[in-house]
């Protein structure tokens, strides 16, 4: 098994879309959700606008803080990228904190 590497994401988006919540077998809590990010970066000396939209998901206790976020609140997510599955590669962060922004 490979050593363990740093896979961190920190993240400040919009929540676009958030899944009703649900539970593994073992009954623990799960919510998904779809990130939406707009940003100026600068890459090779030139600043770029840039957008993206990511899936992620909470689960356990933090479940219960994603499932009832509205759409289009704003927050800042630290969390960690994963495979979605083993059948698909798509990466999914991985939700460690949420700190809701602007009085959200």
């Amino acid at each position: 098994m490979p050593e363990p590497g740093l896979n961190e994401l920190r993240l400040d988006a919009r929540v676009a879309e958030v899944l009703p919540l649900r539970r593994t077998p073992a009954g623990i809590p799960v919510a998904s959700c779809v990130l939406a990010h707009e940003s100026k970066q600068v890459e090779a000396g030139l600043t770029r606008e840039v957008s993206v939209e990511v899936q992620a998901v909470a689960l356990g206790d933090l479940a219960a803080v994603l499932a009832v976020a509205v759409p289009g609140s704003a927050l800042r997510a630290t969390g960690f990228l994963a495979a979605k599955s083993l059948r698909s590669r798509t990466p999914v962060l991985h939700l460690n904190t949420i700190e809701f922004l602007e009085g959200n």
